[in-house]
This record gives C-alpha cells, sequence and structure tokens, in this order.
C-alpha cells in the first residue's frame, strides 16, 4: 500500500510542478520578477527530486546478491535524503542569492498580471498534488497527527512530497505577497523580501527532511505495535517460553530484521527445539508480514544472568527483558 500510494502521490507532484515551473519561467521573462525564477527554480528542482524518488523505489526492488546479501531496500532513503540536499542547495540557496541580489538591485516589475496569473494557477496545481499526497498517507497515518506521521514513517516517499507540497503552497503564497506589495508600493525590494522567505522556508524543510532521512539511513527499528506483535508471535507456542533479548532492524520501508534471543524448555529435544523455531518464525510473518529475514537463537532463560544486566558488547542498545510468563 505504502510503495503504491507513494508512487502515485510522486506521479502528481511531478506532473504538477512540471507545468507550473514552465508557466513561471514564462511569468519572470515577461515581468522580471525575482519570486518568479526562484519559485520556478524551486519546481524545476521539486519535478527532479520527485524524479529521483522514482528512480530510488525503482533500485531498491532489485534482487538481493552475494555482496548485498539484505538487498537494496535503504536505496529509498538515500534518494530521499539527496531530495533534502537538491532543496536545500538548488531550491533554498538559490532563492536567498536571488532575493538579496533583488533587494540590493531592486527595479519595478512589468506585466504584473504575468506572475499573478502563474501564482493562482500553480496555487490551485500544487493544491491538487497536496490533496493527493494527504488522501494516499491517510490509510498510512491511522490515529497518528501528521507530526508523528512523518517523524515515524518507515517509507521516505509520501513524507517527502507532503513536506515539499506544503513548501511549495506556503512559497507560493510568499511570492504572491512579495509580487502584491512590489505592486501596491511601486517598490521592488518588496519582491527580493518575498523570494528571501522562500529561501529560508525551502531551507528549512530540506534540514528537517535531512534529519528524518538521516535516522532511517542509520537504522532504525519496527514501531512498537509491530515489535509487540513479534514479541506475541514469537511466544505463542509451547517449546519458546519468551524472548530474552530481541532486535529489529528496517532495511527498508518494507523489509524488516528480527533477531531474538529465545528462552525455550530446558527439557526440550533438539528436534522439538528446532520445529518449535521454525513455527516461531511462521507465526512472526504472518504476524507482521515485512519481517522477511528473522534469526532466533534458542537460550535456557537464567534470572541469575539476567539480574547481571545486559552484554553492552553482546547486546548493545538496551536491557535484557525476561521472557513473557506462561
Amino acid at each position: 500500500m505504502s510503495a503504491s500510494g507513494g508512487t502515485r502521490a510522486i506521479v502528481a507532484a511531478l506532473l504538477a510542478n512540471l507545468s507550473i515551473a514552465v508557466a513561471k519561467f514564462v511569468a519572470f521573462l515577461f515581468s522580471g520578477s525575482s519570486s518568479m525564477l526562484a519559485e520556478s527554480v524551486h519546481s524545476l528542482a521539486d519535478s527532479g527530486n520527485q524524479g529521483l524518488l522514482l528512480l530510488g523505489g525503482k533500485r531498491a526492488q532489485r534482487v538481493a546478491t552475494p555482496q548485498h546479501p539484505f538487498g537494496f531496500g535503504r536505496e529509498r532513503y538515500i534518494y530521499a535524503f539527496l531530495v533534502s540536499i537538491v532543496l536545500f542547495s538548488v531550491g533554498g540557496m538559490f532563492a536567498l542569492y536571488e532575493g538579496y541580489e533583488k533587494i540590493k538591485h531592486p527595479h519595478e516589475l512589468e506585466h504584473w498580471y504575468w506572475p499573478v496569473g502563474v501564482l493562482v494557477f500553480a496555487i490551485i496545481a500544487e493544491g491538487f498534488s497536496f490533496r493527493t499526497a494527504i488522501k494516499e498517507s491517510n490509510p498510512l497515518r491511522g490515529k497518528k497527527s501528521w507530526k508523528e506521521f512523518i517523524r515515524h514513517a518507515k517509507a521516505p516517499e509520501l513524507p517527502v512530497v507532503l513536506l515539499e507540497d506544503l513548501g511549495a503552497l506556503v512559497g507560493l503564497i510568499l511570492a504572491l505577497g512579495g509580487v502584491g506589495l512590489a505592486l501596491l508600493t511601486g517598490d521592488g525590494v518588496w519582491d527580493g523580501v518575498g523570494t528571501l522567505c522562500i529561501g529560508i522556508l525551502l531551507i528549512v524543510i530540506a534540514l528537517v527532511l535531512a534529519v528524518e532521512t538521516k535516522s532511517l539511513l542509520l537504522g532504525e527499528a519496527a514501531g512498537a505495535d509491530a515489535v509487540r506483535q513479534i514479541e506475541a508471535a514469537a511466544v505463542a507456542g509451547d517449546t519458546v517460553t519468551g524472548i530474552i533479548h530481541m532486535r529489529t532492524l528496517h532495511l527498508g520501508p518494507e523489509e524488516l530484521l528480527v533477531a531474538a534471543k529465545i528462552a525455550v524448555r530446558h527439557d526440550g529435544t533438539a528436534t522439538e527445539i528446532a520445529s518449535a523455531i521454525d513455527a516461531a518464525e511462521s507465526r512472526i510473518r504472518e504476524a507482521v508480514p515485512i519481517a522477511r529475514v528473522i534469526y532466533l537463537e534458542p537460550d535456557i532463560y537464567s534470572e541469575s544472568e539476567a539480574a547481571k544486566g545486559p552484554d553492552p558488547e553482546a547486546t548493545p542498545g538496551g536491557p535484557t527483558t525476561p521472557p513473557a510468563a506462561h
């Protein structure tokens, strides 16, 4: 669902941004508005960003190789991070430069109806793209707030498109305000001020995207609900009595690695334990389908060993948890 929904949102944003970029550049040629030039570069950068997201999604589908045995799912994170860099450098920094030049060397707008008309058209087109992104995100978002969804989503495409579209809409309003004030006052400085505001906005959004995608690149654990489902599925049998400790890691948005040391009965035979592990893996995959790589290590739970606390060399990142009671 997330992959197909993300693709629809990306394509909608790509089509909207391409048409808007052309319209804005035409308006710049006729009016000389720096806000229009900054916005046209912004839309062109956004179009390139959507292309990067589509490319990342395609490359992530490659089959695993001996050199990359866990596949290429994280390529989606890499390309999302590249989007933040493009948005910062091409979009934000260019807009700051254009705004500075416009304030330093202001000139009166010509053919004002071009930028105003294009901005109105762009707001409508971006609104359509933003609406598509919201519609595709809602099934995945569930009861989470939009802030929680963007911060904790494992698939990067929808948060990226949402933030880009939001930034584009706010940027268009800022550009319209700058052009409007320049027309009302006859002072082209306001057009430059609007452009500076657009640059600051784009840089802030780029930094937010960079922080969130960096976390995904470093490797995030499964969500709390998924962890609870995995734990419940692992100990549903008779032989497995609990989980001594467990680690999860997203290999990609729809690929999860599960590694756990499980407590088994001390009187179980090797055949019984092997069968119990196979059954536990099947239950985990049924409960959490994206858990595609599962490693379960059987052990005898010892309260005295658990009381010593976690071994940072063997189990980094968290305390040992006792098995669930049966």
